[in-house]
């Protein structure tokens, strides 16, 4: 799917399984959402099952020239037993962070998301120290909805988090050309 201005997404291929096992056994490579070590063999079953595109949660893989970024993740949520959402969210490998990969892929997804479901809601979620996030999630059309008090236990406490959304109505995002940069 493109175009992001140079970012595209894709569907998970076999050759990814390596860097999803990485992101479940190389400890804080996804950087504050590492809770531990996780069966490295998970990526392969799920992978076989149905290529990381389920009805109720996916993977897509971000690309900048062919190169990949790291990954997207959707889930389908459930409001008031009638009003489903999707929840996104994102891992850049260390390398591309920092480059306005992350908001654009986002943006992307959630085009892609409003584009083949009916939701009317996409929203997610940060950590309160992430400010580079929640910066890339207001790029890519969310907004601050507020915070959602100790909604996670990491690091031996209980955290807060910053919840975001884009609505269907909401205006999409100016996506521009990435800023030349140099090949990694």
């Amino acid at each position: 799917m493109a175009d992001g201005a140079e970012v595209r997404l894709r569907p998970v291929v076999e050759s990814d399984l390596g860097m999803f096992r990485r992101l479940l056994t190389e400890p804080f490579l996804i950087g504050l959402d590492w809770s531990g070590f996780e069966d490295a063999q998970r990526p392969a079953r799920r992978f076989a099952q149905d290529g990381y595109l389920g009805e109720q949660d996916g993977r897509l893989i971000p690309e900048v020239r062919g190169q990949v970024c790291g990954l997207l993740s959707y889930r389908r949520g459930l409001y008031g037993g009638t009003a489903t959402y999707w929840e996104i969210g994102i891992v850049l490998l260390p390398e591309w962070r920092g480059r306005g990969i992350g908001w654009r892929a986002q943006a992307l997804l959630s085009d892609y998301l409003f584009s083949h479901s009916p939701v009317q809601r996409i929203q997610a979620g940060t950590h309160a120290e992430n400010t580079a996030e929640q910066k890339s999630l207001v790029k890519a059309g969310f907004q601050l909805e507020g915070v959602v008090r100790a909604c996670e236990f990491r690091a031996g406490a209980w955290r807060d988090g910053y919840l975001y959304s884009r609505l269907r109505d909401d205006p999409a995002p100016v996506v521009t050309p990435l800023p030349d940069q140099p090949a990694s």
